[in-house]
């Protein structure tokens, strides 16, 4: 019974398509055709790939030139070819191969060679699949991950601000400890406006801004002389950031509109420790409502690269440095596990406190994210709630435990007094 697949090697402006029949003995005997990546172009190889009969498409990972021919391919063809007759459980699938898995060997990089070896290589199981979530999961991801783009830019634009008022000799950030924030901000925009007079901008900070009014006025005594050009610089700057905030604001409300279904997700992921509203609607995006692509935390765990690497050879281990993984989803779970060991009374804190002084802060917060990771995935796939662990319960656990042990002394015959423990008295 035939059986056949096609390889894709992806380009902006061409694809490179083969087909083969892989259910005959001998060497694949391929059918090539060159397409264009016009919308148009796209339909047609949909059609092309039902007219012969294809079961499954394995496509190269090109940049971001690899979505529209996903997303016309899962439009036109996978419904189609499920639908079929006799389409067995595997009919209709697509795959996104990484390109390191296919890549061949040097100088000998060709088009349809390489779309060639997609279909081996895939058929000898020797490629490296990427994780691909449905169409409404990658909406998500779109939106958060340009949120995190346009938040990165307006770090960007801090930092630039601070460069440009040292090199016009304003010490304002010397002083305060957020050059973005509400006192700052009416500062810099009296100071771009043409305020010139030290005190009077001074005299726009809060009054629980540790620094003094004098201190204030020295670090912005060069605005009495300071060049129109820096307060216009000032100024589109300000504009800059007004517009950047605008767009998070957006974004924000863009997501919590198609996350409002799923809002009890969301909340519970935000009662864990370290994360909130925001990180949450990353890890949704990231992962899904439920986790149900990954069978258990350790996939999950494997996947985001949070976990311990295994390079092991003649039994001699070299290294246990974790996988590259999903990079979106451990820059979150660094940066939350390094908000969880802050949070006072919580488990992580008592984990991380006892694992620092062994293996030293990075690997300690490793241990930590990792950590996090399985709990996402047990809250996201079973539906259960946070419960904290932290000092109260392992008080309760540790009277529990003695008063255990004193009816195990009772019931042996033992004599068993408490006896209050003095303040002060040594142990």
């Amino acid at each position: 019974m035939s059986y056949r697949i096609a390889g894709i090697d992806v380009h902006k402006k061409m694809l490179a398509v083969v087909i083969a029949d892989v259910a005959v003995d001998g060497e694949y005997q391929f059918d090539r055709r060159r397409v264009d990546t016009s919308p148009s172009a796209l339909r047609g190889l949909a059609e092309w790939l039902v007219a012969q009969e294809v079961q499954e498409v394995v496509m190269e990972s090109t940049a971001q030139y690899w979505r529209p021919v996903w997303d016309a391919l899962e439009r036109d063809w996978q419904p189609r070819r499920r639908q079929q007759e006799g389409a067995g459980p595997m009919s209709g699938t697509l795959h996104l191969a990484q390109a390191q898995s296919n890549r061949g060997p040097r100088g000998r990089k060709k088009d349809f060679p390489d779309a060639e070896r997609l279909v081996k290589r895939l058929v000898a199981q020797e490629l490296t699949l990427s994780f691909v979530p449905e169409a409404e999961q990658r909406l998500w991801r779109t939106v958060m991950r340009r949120k995190y783009q346009v938040t990165r830019n307006r770090v960007q634009l801090q930092n630039r601000l601070e460069c440009l008022l040292e090199e016009a000799h304003l010490k304002l950030s010397s002083l305060v400890s957020d050059l973005l924030g509400a006192s700052a901000r009416r500062m810099l925009q009296a100071l771009a406006d043409g305020e010139t007079n030290p005190a009077t901008l001074a005299a726009l900070a809060d009054q629980r801004l540790r620094a003094t009014q004098e201190q204030l006025r020295d670090a912005l005594g060069a605005c009495q002389d300071l060049n129109p050009v820096y307060r216009r610089l000032l100024k589109l700057a300000l504009e800059e950031l007004r517009l950047v905030e605008d767009h998070i604001s957006q974004l924000d409300q863009e997501m919590a509109g198609l996350l409002s279904p799923h809002q009890p997700v969301v909340q519970r992921l935000a009662e864990v420790p370290g994360l909130g509203v925001d990180s949450a609607q990353q890890i949704i995006a990231e992962v899904g409502v439920a986790a149900a692509t990954f069978p258990s935390a350790k996939h999950l765990s494997s996947w985001v690269g949070a976990c311990p690497g295994d390079d092991e050879s003649a039994g001699v281990s070299y290294s246990h440095r974790s996988p590259k993984g999903n990079r979106q989803m451990r820059r979150l779970l660094n940066q939350a596990a390094n908000a969880a060991v802050k949070t006072k009374g919580s488990i992580f804190q008592l984990v991380y406190r006892r694992l620092v002084p062994r293996l030293g802060h990075a690997q300690a917060i490793g241990a930590i994210a990792h950590r996090l990771c399985r709990l996402i995935w047990k809250i996201l796939h079973e539906g259960i709630r946070y419960e904290e662990g932290g000092p109260a319960v392992i008080k309760r656990r540790t009277q529990a435990r003695a008063a255990k042990m004193i009816r195990e002394l009772r019931n042996l015959g033992y004599r068993v007094e408490l006896v209050p423990s003095q303040a002060g008295t040594p142990a």
